[in-house]
């Protein structure tokens, strides 16, 4: 009886360790990508800087830490950069990034692609550079 036990547990202890190496084998997704297109000129004529972007093989969204790392389809968030400053903010939507009131001159924006604990993903950075004209002004 101890042999048919300690079979029966072996047996169990076999098929479980399959199953669980089954489910945590992550799915391999093609990489994440960055497309972003220049600012409008007809808004940055009047101070407003809008820029359309998409990405492939990522859902934007507020999903964010370790456990989110995970997720499949995988999740991020953009970074963006404004000039040199050393603030930034976080874009957790697919609305275009719009910028209003910067003084006239040469400006970029930085656009990183982050994933869930806000780590950059390799290649996937892209700045912009336009310049806001003199008078322009935001109505």
């Amino acid at each position: 009886m101890k042999r048919l036990v300690v079979l029966l547990f072996a047996v169990a202890m076999i098929s479980g360790a399959g199953a669980s190496a089954q489910t945590s084998t992550p799915t391999k997704e093609p990489p994440a990508k960055l497309i972003v297109d220049p600012p409008l000129p007809d808004l940055l004529a009047k101070g407003i800087v809008w820029i359309t972007w998409r990405v492939e093989n990522v859902n934007i969204g507020p999903e964010s830490g370790k456990d989110a790392l995970n997720a499949s389809p995988r999740v991020g968030h953009l970074h963006i950069h404004v000039d040199d400053l050393l603030w930034l903010w976080a874009h957790m939507s697919t609305a275009p990034i719009d910028v209003a009131l910067l003084p006239p001159g040469p400006h970029k924006i930085r656009i990183e692609l982050v994933n869930a604990i806000h780590q950059g993903v390799p290649e996937q950075s892209k700045t912009v550079t336009f310049t806001i004209p003199e008078g322009a002004h935001p109505h």
